[in-house]
């Protein structure tokens, strides 16, 4: 049977109006921004606080990154008042688990809660702000395990495969460091996160979410009340300016005997602030971002070359990236590469047509509507957009740019974001075996692996 396959997708429906949240804002005297979204119809509040956390400088990265991955989880151990069972019976009896997370960017303290619960939980975290003890035996062994777990992690191909793509692009930017490095964080020690902590866990600059059945007037008061003595010099500091090494070839992090390879390309995409984000977002979807592409299409359905290839715009704070994956069989490394490119340089050459931008201009927007439409999904979406610098209410005039794009800024962006050469290609495999084929589309540089820690040298 000859002739193309039929669509068996059915066509995505009319997006719903997205609605927009309605956000009271205010600066607390010690620096705090709090931003309270009300949402009533579901008796629980979404509670997210974003503390600027980035290196310093260049030259301590990989030190901040480990202390800042052991104090996430090591800020829940203990205070001056309560042990870490104390602490979790109080968030408990309120309906609240208290979640700490780290990365280049921002600490991150989570939790869910009941309204009634609003006053106590926010007692709790300023006992975690402001008396956190880091007892140094449980320290410890929190270390410890963390070490052991990115240890295992390193190890693993795609995070050797993101690892190396972020070197590559970012040099000694902190952005280059995806995970720290296990023998730095077994070198952490309590008395370097207690000084951490008090020098880098500050209000001025910091945004408190409350998103949920809330009186935004009596939350701002009870938080007002609870956080009043979480004080301290300096403002939180923000990661610093990245520049884009953009090196030529492709480089192979050699693993001898794999039996797939892990495509990785990355380049620069404009940032949540920049006028051509929509055109860009709408670009990257059509080439990659979800099962009806143009990557999937040609790499998994026609080719049967890779089961899960996608692409995506991913932000952080001072920049923004545009991503392409794809895991495949060895022995079609060079091919499932060169039909990458060939999308690629396809997208940013040609026009889409006007029923690819449709569709994928509906799924985006049906996308931000889902992603939204939970208390939990607001909030850290609110969370995100103003520690990048932007109002709550981007979201409505993001989702009027988005369906205003034509066919034309389209193509436009895909030429500026998405053309081959605008982008950095690593690839994690057998370099004994692919470095030849790969070498027929672009120069190749190969590196090695040490053993056991996924890092490339």
């Amino acid at each position: 049977m000859t002739g193309s396959r039929p669509n068996l997708i059915p066509p995505l429906g009319e997006p719903r109006p997205q609605p927009v949240p309605v956000a009271e804002e205010t600066t607390l005297p010690n620096g705090l921004r709090l931003v309270v979204v009300p949402r009533p119809g579901v008796p629980l509040v979404e509670l997210r606080l974003r503390v600027p956390f980035a290196a310093a400088n260049a030259r301590n990265a990989g030190v901040h990154a480990a202390r800042g991955a052991v104090l996430s989880g090591a800020v829940l151990l203990g205070t001056q008042q309560h042990d870490q069972t104390g602490i979790a019976q109080l968030l408990q009896s309120h309906g609240a688990e208290m979640s700490v997370a780290t990365d280049a960017d921002r600490l991150l303290f989570a939790t869910t809660l009941l309204p009634t619960g609003l006053g106590p939980v926010l007692g709790v975290l300023a006992e975690l702000l402001t008396a956190a003890s880091y007892p140094a035996g449980q320290v410890d062994g929190e270390r410890d395990r963390l070490a052991e777990r990115i240890a295992i992690a390193r190890s693993q191909p795609g995070t050797i495969a993101r690892s190396a793509l972020a070197t590559r692009r970012f040099g000694s930017h902190p952005y280059a460091i995806g995970l720290p490095d296990a023998e730095l964080v077994s070198a952490v020690r309590a008395p370097a996160l207690r000084r951490l902590h008090r020098e880098r866990v500050l209000p001025a600059g910091s945004i408190l979410v409350l998103v949920g059945d809330l009186d935004p007037r009596a939350a701002t008061d009870t938080v007002a009340a609870a956080l009043e003595g979480w004080t301290g010099s300096g403002k939180a500091v923000e990661a610093p300016p990245v520049t884009e090494l953009r090196p030529a070839g492709i480089e192979i992090v050699d693993r001898p005997g794999a039996v797939q390879s892990n495509l990785r390309l990355g380049g620069p995409a404009p940032r949540r602030t920049d006028a051509d984000l929509p055109a860009a977002r709408l670009a990257a979807m059509i080439y990659g971002g979800y099962f009806s592409s143009r990557l999937v299409e040609n790499i998994r359905e026609h080719k049967g070359y890779s089961y899960s290839p996608r692409s995506a715009i991913d932000h952080q704070r001072a920049t923004s990236s545009f991503l392409v994956e794809a895991d495949v069989a060895t022995e079609v490394t060079g091919a499932a590469l060169l039909e990458t490119v060939y999308e690629l340089g396809r997208i940013a050459l040609t026009p889409v047509s006007e029923a690819e931008l449709d569709a994928a201009r509906r799924y985006v927007l049906g996308s931000m509507a889902l992603s939204t439409a939970t208390h939990a999904g607001l909030a850290s979406t609110v969370s995100a957009l103003l520690g990048a610098g932007l109002p709550a209410d981007w979201l409505r005039t993001h989702q009027q740019d988005l369906a205003a794009v034509t066919v034309d800024q389209v193509r436009e962006a895909a030429a500026r974001y998405l053309a081959p050469e605008k982008l950095t290609t690593v690839v994690v495999g057998d370099a004994g075996r692919v470095a030849d084929e790969l070498g027929t589309l672009a120069p190749v540089t190969v590196t090695v692996t040490v053993t056991g820690s996924g890092e490339p040298v």
